[in-house]
């Protein structure tokens, strides 16, 4: 007999400035897509990405990408309720992205937490690093050292244009 199968559901939030790429990188990674042509996010939207994670478990990704405009900051506390995870997202071609980081993390800590009271873990991607040559590449190795001082978990150089083993190593 088989065990019954299991499903879990987890919101996570997609964080940042306007124009950073959220909605790229959501498009991508849930529809497989790429378009220049997005238009700015107002309020919120979000995808869902069902994974297989084994032959009995489903994991139901709830994607929120929530606009990057500094007007819709007073309604983000009702959008991140009951998050368990958070990705803060800025474009390695706009330093001013990079600099609004903490901002959008301290956002994140002050407004959602976890059920045991921590923060929920939140990941840093360093987005458009196909274009990484023509902005911050130079910063960009010291994301370890600014992680650990802004409560990241992690960070991870993406693309939402090039496919991922197009990628530069570094």
């Amino acid at each position: 007999m088989q065990p019954p199968l299991k499903e879990y559901l987890y919101k996570v939030l997609v964080v940042g400035d306007l124009g950073v790429g959220k909605t790229s990188i959501i498009k991508r990674y849930v529809h497989q897509i790429f378009s220049q042509h997005y238009r700015a996010t107002i309020g919120v939207d979000f995808a869902l990405k069902v994974l297989q994670w084994d032959e009995n478990t489903i994991v139901r990704l709830q994607l929120w990408d929530i606009a990057g405009q500094e007007r819709f900051g007073n309604m983000t506390r009702l959008y991140y309720r009951e998050a368990v995870g958070a990705f803060v997202v800025f474009d390695v071609t706009r330093a001013s992205t990079l600099e609004a980081v903490p901002r959008w993390k301290e956002d994140l800590d002050s407004k959602v937490t976890l059920q045991n009271g921590k923060p929920v873990p939140a990941v840093l991607l360093a987005n458009k690093w196909d274009q990484a040559k023509n902005g911050l590449s130079s910063e960009l190795p010291k994301l370890d050292q600014f992680c650990k001082e802004n409560g990241f978990v992690n960070y991870f150089e993406t693309s939402a244009k090039v496919k991922p083993s197009c990628l530069p190593k570094t």
